[in-house]
């Protein structure tokens, strides 16, 4: 009989929710291919969508993380010290990891874990047979950051002894990351591009309102309150309805003031939407920042999209909007030539412009299941003392 795969699906989630979003998709993508297979999540977040969760796949919540800087995190809830909250951390996924005897070990961005709390689980999935992939976003950061930051801790020499395969989720042709971040040859040769992995939409349906929706999401929301400011505020007396989602992590202090002004503009205000991606494809138009996962199911979509990325710490999110933007894909305003009346008259613009065309490879999700499957089988073909083919 044929052995059920495992596939244990690992992201620090230090800031955002694109990291447990993308394994998400990821898992789908897996079970619909097996249906015999088992997919475990580990994340921080709270929020994924546990009612709707596809069958076979379940989630590990581990203590949640708040990014403080580039390298540093701390308790999202928790009294604990850094150590502590890491040490806890990864006592969990070291424990799940020799509990649940995965095939294989995904792990989204952070090869170690935050501060490295993957590390131990990671060794230990490996010296049971499990294969181990590392996923990257289409984009990390400029080169040079990308390149300084690995360096110290000879990064892409660590990547190729530690795992068999990396999964690029994007396109060469929009960002050439293998060439970008100078990966050696080794490391090179076992990386893939995979497409981007969304989310899929719902097919859009024709809208019987009187007038347009705009929708404006700031992803997580910890620090998107500029963006949706200016858009509460350019949507007072406009000629759409508009829709604010904060993030389930806006700080109070915004969250209050975004209440404040949406109501004086008459939109509606949410801190959390489940299933983001269907308000989005029903809008005439979205304004968001540059995240990797709000930003593709918006273009996947087709809607008229304004990006107001963010350019601090990382400038991963203006590289990845200016990419876009060269396609046609969608307007750019830089955080620091944010106005109302600029916004305002961007959205203006994009209500009257017509849906996009161009097509990204939007089946990141299917295509990196497909390469995880494949790795479980040789990996239980290794198990068995059967000859592994990949």
């Amino acid at each position: 009989m044929k052995t059920p795969r495992r596939f244990f699906l690992y992201s620090h989630d230090g800031q955002g929710l694109g990291h447990a979003r993308r394994h998400l998709a990821i898992a789908r993508g897996i079970v619909e291919a097996d249906p015999t297979a088992s997919v475990l999540i580990a994340t921080g977040i709270e929020e994924l969508p546990k009612p709707g969760l596809p069958r076979n796949v379940e989630v590990l919540k581990l203590p949640s993380l708040r990014k403080m800087a580039n390298g540093r995190y701390e308790s999202r809830r928790l009294l604990l010290a850094p150590r502590e909250t890491r040490s806890l951390r990864s006592s969990l996924l070291l424990a799940a990891v020799k509990s649940f005897r995965p095939h294989v070990v995904l792990a989204d961005k952070h090869p170690f874990g935050a501060s490295g709390e993957f590390r131990h689980a990671l060794a230990a999935a490996r010296r049971l047979g499990a294969r181990s992939a590392l996923g990257l976003r289409d984009i990390l950061d400029e080169a040079s950051t990308v390149r300084r930051e690995w360096r110290p801790h000879g990064l892409p020499g660590a990547i190729t002894e530690h795992y068999d395969e990396v999964l690029i989720y994007g396109e060469r042709a929009v960002f050439d990351a293998v060439n970008e971040y100078d990966f050696p040859e080794e490391l090179a040769a076992r990386s893939h591009y995979c497409g981007y992995v969304i989310n899929p939409p719902p097919a859009a349906t024709p809208s019987t309102a009187a007038r347009p929706l705009v929708l404006a999401t700031a992803g997580a929301g910890e620090d998107g309150f500029h963006v949706l400011a200016s858009f509460l505020q350019a949507s007072v007396g406009a000629p759409w309805d508009a829709m604010a989602v904060s993030g389930p992590h806006c700080p109070p202090e915004h969250a209050t003031r975004l209440e404040e002004l949406a109501a004086a503009a008459n939109a509606e205000w949410h801190t959390f939407v489940p299933a983001l991606e269907t308000r989005i494809a029903s809008a005439a138009a979205v304004v968001c920042m540059g995240g990797y996962n709000t930003l593709g199911e918006a273009v996947a979509s087709g809607v008229p999209i304004i990006c107001v990325p963010r350019v601090v710490p990382r400038r991963e999110q203006l590289i990845r909007a200016r990419a876009f933007e060269r396609l046609g894909l969608l307007q750019v305003i830089t955080p620091n030539n944010l106005t109302p009346e600029k916004l305002h008259a961007g959205l203006v613009k994009a209500l009257s412009s017509t849906p996009n065309t161009t097509a990204l490879d939007f089946s990141g999700a299917s295509h990196s299941a497909q390469r995880l499957l494949a790795l479980a089988d040789a990996a239980i073909a290794q198990m068995n003392g059967e000859p592994a083919y990949a």
